[in-house]
């Protein structure tokens, strides 16, 4: 294979062997949604019954697992991002996973550690002194683009209050 075959951003095709090996890897690595994997498996050229084959293999060895992808998904950006429930549940579904395995995720996901993170949240961008409603508002949207429900959001806002007295 000479340079000229190997152009930037291309990958070599691989074989149905050494593209199992790789997307056993990758999904030891963390864990990954079918789709992740089937786009992995295009870029590098397999297709078809290969790519099938490859996606069957990985569920059989349990290393493809929608349910187990979808929890760690959802506990990970609720801890890490402090992501809320209904952009979770938007990313979950971008990625196709159905909606048995979205409840999954969601169920999983510590109420308490889900309302400190959206106490945190508030604090840092309002303080119960402020009497600007355009303020409130801002914060209100900047929360729910987090993927706070309005009354998350609010009830946090009245228990920040009512302990602020």
């Amino acid at each position: 294979m000479s340079d000229e075959d190997i152009k930037p951003g291309k990958r070599r095709r691989l074989n149905k062997e050494e593209a199992l090996a790789m997307m056993e890897r990758y999904c030891v690595y963390q864990d990954r949604c079918h789709n992740e994997v089937r786009t992995r498996l295009i870029e590098h050229q397999v297709y078809g019954d290969d790519l099938e084959d490859i996606i069957s293999s990985l569920i059989t060895d349990s290393f493809l697992d929608e349910e187990r992808f979808a929890v760690s998904f959802a506990v990970g950006k609720s801890k890490i991002k402090r992501w809320g429930r209904v952009k979770i549940k938007q990313e979950l579904k971008r990625r196709y996973i159905s909606e048995y395995c979205i409840k999954k995720g969601l169920a999983a996901i510590d109420d308490e550690i889900y309302y400190d993170n959206l106490i945190k949240e508030l604090g840092k961008k309002w303080s119960p002194d402020s009497t600007d409603y355009r303020v409130k508002q801002k914060v209100i949207q900047s929360l729910q683009r987090k993927g706070y429900t309005y009354a998350e959001i609010k009830n946090g806002m009245d228990d920040l209050a009512a302990n602020d007295n």
